[in-house]
């Protein structure tokens, strides 16, 4: 899977833990020839983001616009803001924080979803079994 990042955020290089979560994704669901676009920003324009498009009036740490059409997976914004926040509050590392918010914004473009226990409950178990591969622990 090729992945497009755009780092709106600042001028660090987060490439890293996002390519290894998203090769593993890759192989497991048989993505290769399909592109992500991954857009990290503030909180102030995911919030605007979550506003927009959700009518929820406060930042969260991904959102997924999944698309599917011509090898295009979808686009996930993530906030570093919030990332750095979780992080922190979760007690593991950044990296960790950000390879989860990455699998999790990938599995909702291939329609993976929390809305009912057995969705959430599924979509756990794909988490932690590509953050296990990628050696990211809580």
């Amino acid at each position: 899977m090729k992945i497009n990042l755009h780092n709106q955020y600042d001028t660090k290089n987060y490439l890293e833990p996002i390519s290894k979560i998203v090769t593993i994704t890759s192989n497991l669901f048989s993505l290769q020839k399909q592109t992500v676009n991954i857009i990290l920003v503030t909180n102030k324009t995911i919030q605007e983001l979550n506003h927009q498009f959700r009518k929820k009036d406060y930042p969260t740490d991904v959102l997924t616009f999944p698309d599917g059409e011509l090898g295009n997976q979808g686009d996930i914004f993530i906030s570093i803001d919030k990332c750095k926040e979780q992080a922190v509050e979760l007690g593991h590392s950044f990296e960790r924080e950000l390879g989860f918010l990455t699998v999790h914004g990938l599995l909702h473009t291939l329609g993976y979803d929390h809305q009912t226990e057995e969705q959430e409950q599924a979509m756990i178990e794909r988490q932690n079994q590509i953050l296990h591969k990628a050696k990211l622990y809580r």
